[in-house]
């Protein structure tokens, strides 16, 4: 019988590049669950390194690590994140129209 070894998937190892990155948050955010993206900004922060978006953000690291663990953050602290990670959030319509009723 073989052994077979095992390790964690992180997704954080595979985040290298922008391209990347932006890709996998537009695709967290549009299919998932806030939780999804939430995780997602997660990963990218890892990837990018903690300590450096705390000095970008203002936030201290522990904060970061809490914040990005969270169900529920609060709105105005993931805009700090997202632009500390250089990143900015934009709106597009969907493929179909808003119809008022």
């Amino acid at each position: 019988m073989t052994n077979i070894k095992t390790s964690r998937f992180d997704v954080a190892e595979y985040l290298t590049d922008e391209t990347l990155i932006n890709a996998y948050l537009n695709e967290a955010l549009s299919d998932g669950a806030p939780s999804d993206f939430i995780q997602a900004l997660n990963d990218v922060a890892r990837a990018k390194g903690m300590n450096e978006l705390a000095a970008k953000t203002g936030i201290r690291r522990e904060s970061l690590y809490k914040t990005l663990q969270s169900e529920k953050p609060r709105f105005d602290t993931m805009l700090k994140i997202i632009d500390g990670m250089g990143l900015q959030v934009t709106l597009t319509p969907k493929a179909e129209p808003f119809i008022e009723a």
